[in-house]
């Protein structure tokens, strides 16, 4: 990953350029218009738009109140130059589940504590956009040992800072391989199941009498207020407010 822009432009249209990563963007509100390789396409607001890198493309309003959108730039080994045709043949979907898991990476990368987090959901977006540029069909479930494999280390390095991947060279696969694997033994991202078992052994050290500030830290947490953010997110209280009810 190299950038991640949000831009309102009323009126700029952009000139032909180019990129040397992958543009991966989704609309807001407005429309673009776009010329790729010679070819005339569109980015809505229910569509996620990928143009390839060193290809050359513009920008410019479809209507007089202007676009917003969100970009992230992916480096080009992120998806391979291979798949550089793919996207110029087709370079978006209209799939409002994409765009949803675009628009959730985007707020992830937004949260720089939950770095295990965006390269989780990096790693779906990247695997979702490779399977539709190389139209592969879905693997077999063979994966099962791998999942139980990450599930454990997870579960012992539960205070520890977890990096992706370093997770995926230690087990010898790729970060896409890795976070598909546990999605689909557990039907959940392994940056979720980490998170709520830490929410777990945080909720046992506030009910100790343990202070929010060092349980926060104790779970591998950056602050008291990344703490509060989870707590709030899963169990819509504070840490504070739950040690208290425990008492």
């Amino acid at each position: 990953m190299t950038e991640v822009l949000h831009a309102h432009f009323p009126t700029h249209a952009y000139p032909l350029h180019t990129h040397d990563s992958w543009t991966l963007l989704i609309v807001d509100s407005g429309a673009i218009a776009f010329e790729l390789d010679r070819h005339d396409h569109g980015a809505l607001p229910d569509r996620v738009t990928l143009l390839p890198p060193h290809v050359p493309h513009d920008g410019r309003n479809v209507t007089d109140l202007g676009f917003r959108k969100r970009v992230v730039y992916l480096e080009e080994r992120v998806l391979g130059a291979d798949r550089i045709g793919a996207a110029v043949d087709h370079p978006g979907w209209t799939d409002r589940g994409l765009v949803a898991a675009v628009r959730d990476l985007d707020g992830a990368l937004d949260r720089p504590h939950d770095r295990f987090e965006a390269e989780t959901r990096l790693a779906v977006v990247a695997d979702a956009l490779a399977r539709r540029l190389t139209r592969a069909p879905a693997p077999a479930d063979a994966d099962g040992p791998l999942a139980r494999r990450v599930r454990g280390i997870l579960d012992e390095r539960i205070a520890d800072q977890v990096v992706l991947a370093d997770l995926a060279t230690e087990l010898g696969v790729t970060p896409t391989h890795l976070v598909r694997a546990f999605g689909r033994e557990y039907g959940i991202a392994p940056y979720r199941y980490l998170t709520g078992r830490r929410l777990d052994l945080a909720r046992r050290l506030l009910l100790h009498g343990t202070p929010a500030a060092e349980v926060a830290t104790s779970v591998s947490f950056y602050d008291q207020a990344h703490l509060t953010h989870h707590f709030r997110r899963l169990l819509a209280t504070t840490p504070a407010a739950y040690a208290l009810s425990g008492r």
